[in-house]
């Protein structure tokens, strides 16, 4: 059990059994009133391209904490504490996180009814989640994410690839991910470069999505416009769409504007 700051909750770590090793996770369970019970539905996080559990920073816990909910995340398999990779990402890796790892850690982690929340190419992954296992899904919520290989997303990558030739941020990289950096790394960049990428999209599976639809985004975000939550927003089924877009801000609202993006979880969630 963590130490918690004020207005956070605890966590506990969990590790999950893998036929390639074992994935890395961590719960948060908010305090609450003497006789009161948590709602069933966890918030279960997933991260973006060079993402890890200690990545999320305080964010899970003060989400947790200001929703009252249960908060799951954990790294992927070949990403932060979790076991290594082996080989490159199969070209359908956004799809198959839900149908194999997702469903690994709800089966042993005794997850029912879930939200899905998601960053990034996490945000793609939570959407395949919501669609994939629709009768449980309570909630999808996506932060920056990405619905189809966008110019800007590819140039974002691009400048960014370059930046990792200095050999400095690939040790930023090490802190989170040990050895396994480089090959994180390279799994971001040469997937979402290779031509043999470049017809990925959401647009087959949003359309299976029905819960009710979170979609926030940065006004400025480097790696995609404001056409990616758009069309989240449009193509989804959802009973009840909700689409953000945050002024000032980049690619990282969560870590950018962290008290908004809560207070706007928030709500979306209190509405039920």
């Amino acid at each position: 059990m963590s130490d918690k700051k004020p207005g956070t909750a605890p966590f506990t770590e969990v590790w999950i059994a893998h036929p390639e090793g074992r994935l890395f996770g961590r719960v948060w369970t908010p305090d609450t009133a003497a006789g009161s019970t948590l709602p069933e539905a966890p918030i279960v996080m997933l991260h973006d391209s060079l993402g890890s559990v200690e990545l999320w920073r305080d964010f899970p816990a003060a989400l947790s904490a200001a929703t009252g909910r249960k908060v799951v995340a954990y790294d992927r398999l070949g990403f932060g504490q979790s076991s290594p990779r082996q080989g490159t990402l199969p070209l359908d890796f956004i799809a198959a996180e839900a149908r194999h790892d997702f469903a690994l850690v709800r089966e042993q982690l005794g997850i029912g009814r879930f939200i899905a929340f998601g960053h990034s190419v996490g945000g793609g992954m939570a959407v395949n989640c919501a669609a994939e296992f629709a009768a449980d899904c309570e909630a999808l919520i996506t932060i920056a994410a990405q619905a189809f290989t966008e110019d800007r997303t590819l140039e974002g990558i691009r400048v960014a690839k370059e930046q990792f030739k200095d050999v400095r941020q690939v040790e930023r990289l090490e802190k989170y991910h040990g050895d396994k950096a480089r090959w994180v790394l390279d799994a971001w960049t040469e997937t979402w470069l290779s031509p043999a990428f470049a017809s990925w999209s959401l647009a087959p599976v949003l359309p299976r999505v029905s819960c009710p639809l979170l979609a926030i985004h940065g006004l400025h975000d480097e790696y995609g416009s404001t056409r990616h939550p758009e069309l989240i927003g449009e193509l989804s089924r959802s009973s009840r769409v909700q689409v953000e877009i945050m002024a000032d801000c980049r690619h990282m609202p969560h870590r950018e504007q962290p008290e908004a993006v809560i207070e706007l979880v928030k709500g979306f969630l209190e509405r039920g």
